[in-house]
Order: C-alpha cells, then structure tokens, then sequence
C-alpha cells in the first residue's frame, strides 16, 4: 500500500467520523511518513493538514472553528504547525476569522516552528493590525525569517516601522546585534 492509500483511509476514517481526526493526526506521521515532500512541505504537514481539511467539511462551516480549536489544544508542536499550516485552505472553506485565537496562541509560544506557521496568509487576511505588527516583531526577537510573514509589503505601516525601529535602537542600546531583517525593513521605511 503506498502511502496515499495510506493516507486516503486515514481520510476516510476522519470523514465518517470527524472524532476521529486527533488519533488520525497523531498517527500521521507514522501512516504516512516524515520528511520534506517533492514540493518542499514535510510530507506529515500535507497528511495532517489534509486530515483536519476533512474533518471541518465533515462537520460543516458552523463547527470549522471548534474542529480547529480542539485539534490545536490537543495536537504536540508538529500537529499544530500544521493546523496552523491548513488555516488558509480553511479559511478559503468559510472558517472565516473563526481560528484567529489559535493564531494568537501560536504567536505568545516561543516555539519558532509555530510562530512562522502562524505568521502566513491566514495571519495576513485575518489578524487585527495590532496583533499582526506583534507578530512581525515576535519574528524579529525569536529569530524567525521576515520572509515567513505573509504580505508583509501589503501591511506594513508608519506603525510597524516605528515599532521595528524602536526595537532596533533597544538593542543596539543594549550592546546586541539588530537582526538583518530589522536593517531591511527600516531601510525600506526610509525610502
């Protein structure tokens, strides 16, 4: 059996029974396999996220937000990068603004795996202005790339720019180094 088959069953288990999806999800991984796929996603992500995907259709618009919420507050760090991962397929499906706690929550861990997950389309399209420039920041102190915020271009504002710079002279105040991408977006800000 390949592991499409192997994940297709999984899938079908899900959809008869929504209930199913945090067992499904832990066994993920081992059903399907770990690792970077062809199109440069760990493989586990694309099974959980697939699964998750399923068991909100299962339950219908109205309980999207509760399937994600329940499967974040159960799922390990993996298994909820990769709810955070399906949010913007979700969100395409009527989750709406439904699953923005779940991101606030990603974004107060330390975890950069979570905050990066946590900072993409779905983020962009979803969080409040306030929240998103706190991410961006949350990037810049754990070390997260700038370039795993979704439409970080289309966002930004004299706000965030005034609040990277801030957090710049802080460090530099204190003897660290400024992250490069702190150096790139005020660069931006002064052109």
């Amino acid at each position: 059996m390949t592991a499409e088959e192997r994940l297709a069953a999984l899938v079908e288990e899900v959809r008869h029974d929504p209930a199913a999806l945090p067992l499904a999800s832990a066994r993920a991984a081992r059903v399907v396999g770990r690792g970077p796929g062809l199109d440069g996603r760990r493989i586990e992500d694309v099974a959980r996220s697939r699964l998750l995907v399923t068991a909100c259709e299962a339950v219908g618009p109205d309980g999207a937000a509760d399937v994600v919420a329940a499967q974040y507050a159960v799922g390990d760090a993996d298994e909820r990068r990769a709810v955070l991962l399906a949010l913007p397929e979700l969100a395409d499906r009527g989750l709406g603004d439904g699953a923005v706690p779940v991101v606030l929550d990603a974004l107060r861990t330390n975890d950069t795996r979570l905050v990066a997950a946590a900072m993409g389309p779905y983020a962009a399209a979803h969080l409040p202005a306030d929240a998103w420039r706190h991410g961006v920041l949350k990037c810049l102190f754990t070390g997260v790339p700038l370039a795993a915020v979704a439409d970080l271009d289309v966002r930004r504002d004299a706000e965030l720019d005034r609040m990277v710079r801030a957090f710049a002279e802080e460090r530099e105040a204190a003897g660290r180094d400024v992250p490069a991408d702190a150096h790139r977006l005020l660069a931006a800000a002064d052109r």
